[in-house]
């Protein structure tokens, strides 16, 4: 019995979590159609004869700015994701991928640069040579730069 490999495989739970409907507020997150989004507008309509208050949701990814929809009953509950978001050191640009400083003294090299507004930006100031800070955002299992700033 002791000799069986038991493979671990996360269910993904931990990335979102359940908020209601009627409590997501413009400028927050959530899941519309399987993608994280930042919510621009939300409006919600009047019970009906035989109904609930439904909230129109709009949002943008907040990885590639796509505009995403969604109508749901203020009652019901809708995915949040969990998103973090981390400011990382710039060092050093070597064959597309991004080497940043951590906090802690250590460095990574696995985010790619992409061939965004956002990646000319890093280019632009890698090549003049300034000293800069990236701004990382994590959500659903994905990672991506999505600012740069002056580092003082």
């Amino acid at each position: 019995m002791a000799d069986e490999d038991f493979a671990t495989v996360s269910s993904g739970a931990s990335e979102t979590y359940p908020q209601q409907c009627s409590a997501l507020r413009k400028n927050g997150f959530v899941m519309l159609k399987g993608h994280p989004c930042k919510i621009v507008d939300m409006t919600t309509s009047k019970t009906g004869k035989h109904g609930h208050a439904k909230v129109h949701l709009v949002g943008l990814d907040i990885f590639n700015q796509k505009k995403y929809e969604d109508l749901c009953p203020s009652t019901h509950n809708m995915e949040v994701p969990n998103v973090t978001r981390k400011d990382y050191q710039f060092l050093d640009l070597d064959s597309g991928y991004l080497s940043l400083l951590e906090d802690n003294g250590t460095t990574r090299e696995d985010l790619k640069l992409l061939e965004n507004e956002i990646g000319k930006e890093i280019k632009t100031k890698f090549e003049n040579g300034e000293t800069f800070v990236v701004t990382v955002l994590k959500a659903c299992g994905e990672e991506q730069v999505v600012a740069t700033k002056v580092n003082n």
